[in-house]
């Protein structure tokens, strides 16, 4: 165990977000899309919704300030007539996380497949919300932020 880490972050998922630079990206995925045929690395986090894991990940890294969009979501198949609310829960997690520095996209079914094939990871969760796939692009964690981390700290 580990303190001040979420514990739905497992030692393999911890490792690919330590692993993960400036400008990595990592794709949640619902539990339809298909994450093993598409992932570079595979993290299975079944059982566990998008919104938890979404959470828990920006936690522990930042969203890349410098990118637009940092964000990416998979946008409706203009033939469904699903409007996922998923998605409110996604602003509203990633507002907290990281306040006006959310820049969100929406790309087409098989161009968001084709990213995640490039994405530096790959996480299945158990998400039974349609359209709940999202990209987040890792950021970078300053010398000043680290400071604040290690304030009231000895060693």
């Amino acid at each position: 165990m580990l303190k001040g880490i979420p514990d739905i972050l497992s030692p393999d998922l911890l490792k690919v977000l330590a692993e993960m630079g400036h400008g990595d990206e990592i794709v949640i995925g619902d539990g339809n899309f298909p994450a093993a045929s598409v992932a570079r690395r595979l993290i299975r986090a079944d059982g566990h919704g998008t919104c938890e894991l979404l959470k828990a990940i920006l936690a522990v890294i930042p969203l890349d300030t410098y990118a637009e969009p940092n964000v990416v979501l998979m946008e409706v198949v203009p033939s469904d007539p699903v409007r996922p609310v998923i998605w409110d829960d996604y602003r509203t997690i990633l507002v907290a996380a990281e306040g006006d520095q959310v820049k969100v996209a929406r790309i087409k079914r098989f161009a968001f497949y084709e990213r995640a094939k490039t994405a530096y990871a790959v996480i299945a969760s158990g998400e039974s919300a349609l359209y709940a796939n999202i990209i987040l692009k890792k950021g970078v964690i300053t010398s000043a932020e680290v400071r604040d981390m290690m304030k009231g700290r000895t060693i």
